[in-house]
């Protein structure tokens, strides 16, 4: 079965005399490998003011932090995403008022959320599903006309790029995801990208007790709630060793994905995703849209290849129930929407197979 998803690691040979040497070094918590990992992930993504987590939901939780979200507040976010972009949001207290997508991406839809703006909405969060980048150029306008802050959850999005910049740049929060099958695994992990150096300063602190890192303790006062969200040292030491060879394991979706932009086009009962101008996705999944999805699936598996919606619109989990609302083009892409395997693992025969077993119908 070729599978959908797959973690990476690097080799036995070159990871673990690196991890070895961090296990027995008698500093396993964050210090100077958290440090470094933080730098050349600045370096990566092309901005200065990138802060680790010990996970995705951390970081969005930092960001909605960061943003000023609180009880009774709402912040407008999609149904289609991994239920931890939702869930952090409802540990904060504020409500979210749900957005419809557009249909053509699956991603969340500017002129939809400009609708739901009310005197309580304190931020907007924005998803690349799969890998796709959402509508930036957009969203910037809405962030800068409404001053409303744009987190950008990109943990699917690990080196996708908006006009040339990689993603991490082009609103006030940027996250991503390092936990287990994203394009880069820390065994577990995140990183919040923030535009502003004063903030960037606050998150170190709420990021561990509200306590300032190289302080003495005696020496501090924490004024602001602060949590365990740190990234450990053993975790960093992963990361570093995984940004080694990043780009080559991006290039490889990348070159899988428009493979598929290719070949899958003009198939009777297959719809292709459109992208937005001036973005390149990162394609983590090949996202589809297909005719009798439930079937499609069947067939895919049948010639053993992994095919799978993967996650589930959020609005139909009970915990969002006071959320509920009509949604038009996430119930239609919700019948339609399908992801195939698109990553490092393929092969140039598996590709070629899969294309072949869509071909074939189903």
């Amino acid at each position: 079965m070729i599978p959908l998803v797959k973690t990476l690691l690097p080799s036995k040979k070159v990871l673990l005399p690196r991890l070895e040497k961090i296990l027995y070094s008698g500093y396993i918590a964050q210090g100077e490998s958290v440090d470094e990992f933080e730098c050349e992930f600045s370096k990566f993504v092309g901005n200065r003011n990138c802060l680790s987590v010990n996970s995705g939901s951390s970081a969005l939780h930092l960001a909605l932090i960061l943003a000023n979200v609180q009880p009774g507040d709402e912040v407008i976010s999609t149904p289609i995403t991994a239920e931890p972009t939702n869930t952090v949001i409802a540990q904060t207290g504020a409500k979210i008022v749900w957005s419809d997508i557009d249909f053509e991406t699956g991603n969340i839809c500017p002129d939809d959320v400009v609708r739901k703006i009310t005197a309580k909405t304190k931020a907007i969060m924005v998803v690349d599903y799969a890998g796709i980048p959402v509508n930036i150029q957009r969203f910037q306008e809405i962030e800068e006309k409404y001053g409303i802050p744009v987190i950008q959850d990109s943990a699917h999005a690990l080196g996708a790029t908006f006009n040339g910049k990689k993603l991490g740049n082009h609103f006030q929060y940027t996250i991503f995801s390092f936990q287990a099958i994203k394009h880069m695994t820390t065994v577990d992990g995140g990183m919040l990208c923030i535009k502003d150096d004063a903030e960037f300063e606050r998150a170190k602190l709420i990021r561990w007790f509200g306590i300032t890192k190289g302080k003495c303790r005696a020496e501090n006062d924490i004024e602001i709630q602060g949590y365990k969200y740190h990234m450990n040292n053993v975790n960093a030491t992963i990361g570093l060793v995984q940004l080694e060879n990043i780009d080559d394991v991006i290039d490889k979706y990348v070159d899988n994905g428009k493979y598929f932009d290719r070949e899958l086009q003009g198939i009777d009962g297959v719809e292709l995703m459109n992208y937005y101008p001036k973005s390149q996705p990162s394609y983590w999944l090949y996202t589809l849209k297909v005719e009798r999805r439930d079937a499609f699936v069947k067939h895919m598996a049948n010639n053993k290849i992994m095919a799978s919606q993967l996650h589930k619109r959020n609005d139909v989990h009970s915990i969002f129930k006071g959320s509920k609302c009509k949604l038009p083009k996430v119930g239609e892409f919700e019948k339609k929407w399908v992801h195939i395997p698109c990553g490092w693992w393929l092969s140039i025969k598996d590709r070629e197979r899969i294309v072949n077993v869509i071909k074939k119908g189903w």
